[in-house]
């Protein structure tokens, strides 16, 4: 039978809150025991650091703009889907109006697997309208507790308890109903955490790690004035709570709340997301369906916490686009690292249809890896990926370097100067940009020629 597949991801996880990537005061002992099992990519990046776009790709294995038309924000608007101005929908539009081409669970489907998705969907298109045969999905509202979901687009419900918890039991029911089953399956499992409300999180992980001994980052200063801070830390704490419902409660922070104590928060509900991940791969190994089991746990994008001054996603500094990427499978090697070779969210459909055995399809955009993975090479097609974002241009992420176009004035057209080029090696917190000066032009300008002729062939949803 060939391999079940499961992706797992972590909802705003930037690979530099977990201990396998380097963070010696975190405590994420199940994902470096994933580590441990498989390959690690140190260098890996969001595609599109914002939730819906990165989503997308994930299961179409297309860059956003084919796969969603480049939507990259909370403002999108467009009519001819019927969104709203500003707010995204609470569940999915009907009518598939994103993901037009084969997506990966339709060719798994095609293929004699059985599909699943349980926990935030956050995708335009209905997962039964994508391949998907079964889903349990909260709405597009963040929280922890108190979350509405809909089984398989039924009535909805809002189970009690922190609805991570719900999903680990869902999960664990899959896994019953799958044991000694003749197909395959692939499971889409979806973690909230560490995405805020933070404040909405059982108190012991609140109150985990002291404020005092959490190491910022070089690039966050906190002498300077981020603009409206205040406002931001309510939005972490308190989500749609606080900017939608404006509910009382949301209007206050606790005394002497700052960056210090929001990021030990979300150092926190890191360590609530690796403790579901232990209790999920707990439950898959008593269902004896692990030997044969393709595990890849990533994140969608990061966050900037602070760094350069800026809070949430959508930039292309690291904090942003740099996320978690490990994969175990029969066969491939353990406890592996490849430091050669940027990684990307839009490689992880090929890559599983290689692993077990699938032609590839012609309209994805991603690397297939298993060649890394079989150790046979250590960099494949250039070894660097791209980054589109909705305001802050595109971006070409090698293991060395970013570099990075604004846009011009005219929708998708690019500005004829760089503003982001980095050597990451030199200066892993960006604090000395190199754009426009004379400062290793030979590699500012293969970058800049690679990322305008990426921009200029690769092709839209109307395309």
């Amino acid at each position: 039978m060939k391999p079940n597949i499961i992706i797992i991801t972590s909802d705003q996880l930037r690979s530099f809150e977990v201990g396998c990537y380097g963070n010696d005061v975190i405590q994420t002992p199940n994902i470096d025991r994933l580590a441990n099992n498989g390959v690690r990519f140190e260098y890996a990046v969001s595609c599109h650091p914002i939730c819906m776009a990165a989503r997308s790709a994930i299961l179409s294995g297309q860059y956003p703009r084919r796969c969603t038309a480049g939507v990259s924000n909370f403002a999108y608007l467009t009519q001819k889907n019927g969104a709203a101005s500003g707010i995204l929908p609470e569940y999915p539009f009907s009518g598939r109006p994103h993901l037009k081409d084969t997506t990966l669970p339709e060719i798994l489907k095609q293929n004699g697997y059985y599909n699943a998705a349980i926990g935030k969907w956050h995708i335009h298109s209905w997962p039964h309208d994508i391949g998907f045969d079964e889903y349990t999905i909260p709405r597009v509202h963040h929280c922890h507790t108190g979350q509405s979901f809909t089984r398989n687009g039924t009535s909805e419900f809002a189970p009690p308890g922190y609805s991570i918890d719900f999903e680990l039991d869902e999960a664990d029911d899959f896994f019953k109903r799958m044991k000694g089953k003749t197909e395959p399956f692939f499971l889409y499992y979806n973690i909230s955490p560490p995405h805020c409300p933070v404040s909405d999180a059982p108190s012991y992980y609140l109150n985990m790690y002291n404020p005092d001994n959490i190491p910022l980052r070089p690039n966050v200063d906190l002498q300077a004035e981020l603009p409206n801070l205040d406002t931001w830390l309510k939005i972490y704490r308190y989500d749609f709570r606080y900017y939608e419902l404006h509910l009382p409660y949301t209007d206050i922070l606790p005394d002497g709340y700052g960056l210090p104590e929001l990021i030990a928060e979300y150092y926190g509900l890191t360590t609530w997301v690796d403790d579901t991940i232990g209790s999920f791969m707990s439950s898959l190994h008593k269902s004896g369906l692990a030997d044969n089991t393709i595990i890849i746990f990533t994140a969608d994008h990061g966050d900037m916490l602070g760094s350069h001054n800026r809070v949430q996603k959508g930039y292309l500094y690291e904090e942003s686009i740099r996320i978690p990427f490990i994969i175990n499978a029969p066969g491939i090697a353990r406890n592996s690292v490849c430091s050669s070779h940027a990684a990307n969210l839009v490689d992880i459909m090929p890559t599983l249809l290689s692993l077990v055995g699938i032609d590839q399809v012609s309209h994805t955009h991603g690397n297939d890896l298993t060649p890394i993975l079989s150790g046979e090479q250590n960099i494949v097609n250039g070894g660097y990926s791209f980054i589109e974002t909705g305001g802050d241009g595109i971006g070409i992420r090698t293991p060395t370097h970013i570099y990075g176009i604004p846009w011009s004035q005219m929708p998708g057209v690019l500005g004829s100067k760089p503003h982001y080029f980095y050597n990451l090696v030199q200066d892993p917190y960006q604090l000395n940009n190199l754009a426009n000066t004379d400062t290793e032009s030979d590699i500012a300008n293969k970058l800049d020629g690679l990322l305008r002729n990426w921009n200029g062939n690769t092709p839209g949803m109307d395309s």
